[in-house]
């Protein structure tokens, strides 16, 4: 799976062409229609990759793209609702008894806080493992209701390929981002310039291993190139 989702990115045609935007949208993506293109592109490679699409998806169907990351960000928001507000309750908690004047309850709420804390660190694992798999569930049945669908998706959570998936892109982030800083550091600052090149390379691997678990364990039906490609 890593070999192979290593290499994905640089399959097909337009190999650089599709680099060259996909790094223009990462480095604007602090800007909303940039970002929701880039969410849109990534969502569209779980899709690929889940029917075992051989080659990454073009950027093409701008307007579908945009559409398609919209709904993969509402889809996070609302998986993360619980721990994200489980973090703010937290530090309010802390900071109200570090405020109070009173040792007992400085003590209580403080201790409340660092509880809340750890609980909602435990759920943003669980929210990294979750969204992947819903969000390629949206993208295959092309429906945002498809992502709450628990019923398919505890079968691919449980699963050791999906396992896998989720547990190697922590080891690519870690080497990406010794990439990164060598590459500021060694060049004085001008290999920046690179960075979201990385990092574009880096998502599409990590979303080509999600989105070929997910397919691997749900067995959902190949693209037409995908089994044309089967039977030549």
């Amino acid at each position: 799976m890593l070999e192979d989702g290593l290499s994905y990115p640089l399959s097909g045609d337009n190999t650089l062409g599709r680099i060259v935007i996909g790094s223009l949208l990462v480095a604007g993506s602090i800007l909303v229609i940039p970002m929701f293109l880039l969410f849109g592109y990534l969502v569209r490679v779980l899709e690929y990759t889940a029917r075992n699409e051989p080659e990454p998806p073009e950027f093409d169907d701008w307007g579908k793209m945009f559409v398609d990351g919209l709904k993969g960000v509402v889809v996070t928001l609302v998986y993360g609702i619980l721990p994200f507000a489980l973090i703010g309750v937290s530090l309010t908690l802390s900071a109200g008894g570090a405020s109070s004047g009173n040792d007992a309850a400085a003590g209580i709420l403080g201790g409340v806080g660092v509880i809340g804390l750890l609980a909602s660190f435990v759920g943003l694992f669980v929210l990294y493992y979750l969204v992947p798999a819903a969000l390629t569930n949206m993208a295959v049945e092309d429906s945002i209701g498809a992502a709450f669908d628990f019923s398919l998706l505890k079968d691919v959570l449980l699963s050791f390929d999906y396992l896998i998936a989720w547990l190697i892109p922590f080891g690519i982030a870690f080497v990406a981002q010794l990439l990164t800083s060598a590459l500021v550091t060694f060049t004085f600052g001008i290999g920046i310039i690179l960075v979201p090149t990385v990092q574009f390379y880096v998502n599409v691997s990590v979303f080509y291993m999600f989105g070929s678990a997910f397919g691997k364990v749900t067995g959902i039906s190949p693209s037409r190139s995908a089994s044309t490609a089967g039977i030549a």
